[in-house]
């Protein structure tokens, strides 16, 4: 995966050496930092942009976040599309869980799915919650998944 700054810049290093010296740093100023990972997409034409995120929330004093872009050339019906988010999202966790385990900071994963079964999205809602929780993280959806309803979402249109 090619990780950005939110500016464009590209992180050179793997990402998760990147994390761990953003931790360590915030760390050592006596802040703490929680990492929400969330993806969203938007089918364009005949493929399909997805952005996922990494957040850093610094605790009482706001936040940054590192971006992946990728371009699929898929078709993919809602709920699809919907896993196939979470699916980005989890990979991203599973990369960086070693890391945050050792320096103790929490994550959460952020899905830009409904919990109203009004809406297209809850067709993916109790499938992306398992699979997200059995896999041992954090769930978040609608309207507490800001990592993937608001960060990925407002880079993905």
């Amino acid at each position: 995966m090619a990780w950005k700054t939110y500016g464009g810049s590209p992180i050179e290093e793997p990402i998760t050496m990147a994390v761990e010296k953003i931790i360590t740093r915030f760390k050592e100023n006596g802040q703490r930092i929680k990492i929400c990972i969330g993806t969203d997409s938007q089918v364009k034409g005949n493929t399909i942009d997805m952005v996922t995120v990494i957040v850093f929330y610094v605790i009482g004093n706001g936040g940054f976040m590192y971006v992946n872009k990728q371009r699929l050339s898929q078709k993919m019906n809602m709920r699809e599309r919907m896993m196939a988010e979470v699916t980005a999202s989890i990979e991203t966790g599973w990369e960086l869980n070693d890391v945050l385990k050792k320096l103790g900071v929490e994550m959460e994963i952020h899905a830009d799915i409904n919990q109203d079964p009004m809406h297209q999205s809850y067709a993916a809602f109790h499938d992306a919650m398992g699979y997200t929780k059995g896999m041992g993280f954090t769930f978040k959806s609608k309207p507490d998944a800001f990592a993937s309803s608001v960060c990925a979402d407002r880079l993905c249109h």
